[in-house]
């Protein structure tokens, strides 16, 4: 990491840690002493509690890299977003998509109620992965033998979830890749199947257990594209903390889940037919550079940069008063501590960089055996 990157990543590091350590501890009081009396009031407060925490990496979004979102949507789906469940499935293309997601949801006003299905070792990440634990993210360990289970426990217990969520689930099961779209090619063509170009083979047992589970109280399944345009620069979260800009296409279409299938292999043929249908969506992006439906307004809420300087002024007067009542910079053993600290948070940030990074590297061969186990 350059020194000049250090810079940057030092004090939005420490605002976000600090200020996550301090919602993670509320969180777990609250999770003792009120989820076991009321789920539902416990739920409320958590909703708030998360909001305070994300914000922040949509303030990083939005106001330092001033990333551009264009959603485009018809009007069923622009007016039915966050005013009801949903399950969001979507193409999965870049190190953000989750955070494309959260700046959407912000939007439509259920960022505090947004869910995902992750996999289990986000939930051992300091603050951001304790923070969706607490929010009751799905964390899975990619195997259906041992993920059935636990995700259908997971749906199960959002039937009595107290406002309207999204539950974000990336059906292809893994990020987009080169190495992997060569091994879903080669997999299509054994099998007789359309060869994908732009997307990956879905993989349907959770998104039919979902759907399963959960079309008696969601209504809905928006379906989910996300592209960046050629001409822009891919956008990752060390581009976004560098403070560089990219632009992100999204196109959003509700599906009532009144008329989904009834029979499960019905179900897992119109998630693949929807992937496929997706496939010649992003072609005809790649050709025109747009959507056909229209593009809707998100605008730059000042919310997220409003809770940023709250959390910094808070932090800041806080540091100050802990330096003057112990006077820690005063002693070479001080000095040690603070500087052993700093490094410790570069660190953990490090780590987040890299997590985000983590399935870059696939190679061809382990893309095509985690086909064929599929």
């Amino acid at each position: 990491m350059a020194v000049p990157l250090v810079l940057v990543v030092l004090p939005l590091g420490l605002l976000f840690l600090l200020s996550g350590l301090i919602i993670n501890a509320i969180q777990a009081v609250l999770f003792l002493s009120i989820r076991p009396f009321s789920k539902s009031l416990y739920r409320r407060i958590n909703r708030f509690l998360a909001e305070l925490l994300w914000l922040q990496l949509v303030w990083l979004v939005d106001w330092w890299a001033g990333v551009k979102i264009q959603l485009h949507a018809d009007d069923e789906t622009y007016k039915a977003m966050g005013n009801e469940h949903a399950l969001v499935i979507s193409n999965h293309r870049s190190d953000i998509d989750w955070l494309i997601g959260w700046i959407l949801a912000q939007r439509s006003g259920c960022l505090g109620s947004t869910l995902a299905v992750m996999k289990k070792s986000s939930k051992f990440l300091p603050v951001i992965g304790w923070s969706m634990w607490f929010a009751e993210y799905l964390f899975l360990e990619r195997s259906w033998a041992k993920d059935e289970k636990t995700l259908k426990w997971g749906l199960q217990r959002l039937k009595d979830f107290p406002r309207p969520f999204w539950l974000a689930l990336f059906v292809e099961g893994t990020r987009f890749t080169p190495a992997k779209l060569l091994a879903a090619q080669e997999y299509a063509v054994s099998q007789c199947l359309p060869a994908p170009r732009n997307v990956l083979i879905p993989r349907t047992k959770g998104f039919v257990s979902a759907v399963t589970i959960m079309r008696d109280f969601v209504p809905a399944i928006y379906d989910t594209t996300v592209i960046i345009p050629k001409d822009s620069p891919q956008p990752t979260m060390l581009r976004i903390l560098k403070g560089q800009s990219s632009v992100v296409h999204v196109r959003m279409k509700r599906h009532a889940m009144s008329e989904m299938p009834k029979s499960e292999d019905d179900v897992s043929k119109w998630c693949k037919d929807i992937f496929v249908a997706k496939d010649a969506l992003l072609d005809k992006h790649l050709a025109t550079c747009t959507f056909d439906e229209e593009i809707r307004p998100i605008g730059r809420p000042v919310k997220s940069l409003l809770v940023t300087l709250f959390w910094s002024c808070l932090l800041l007067y806080g540091a100050v008063k802990l330096f003057l009542w112990t006077q820690l910079l005063s002693t070479w053993k001080g000095v040690g501590f603070t500087g052993l600290g700093l490094a410790l948070v570069t660190a953990v940030m490090h780590v987040f960089i890299m997590f985000s990074q983590s399935e870059r590297s696939s190679s061809a061969k382990a893309a095509r055996n985690r086909v064929k186990k599929d």
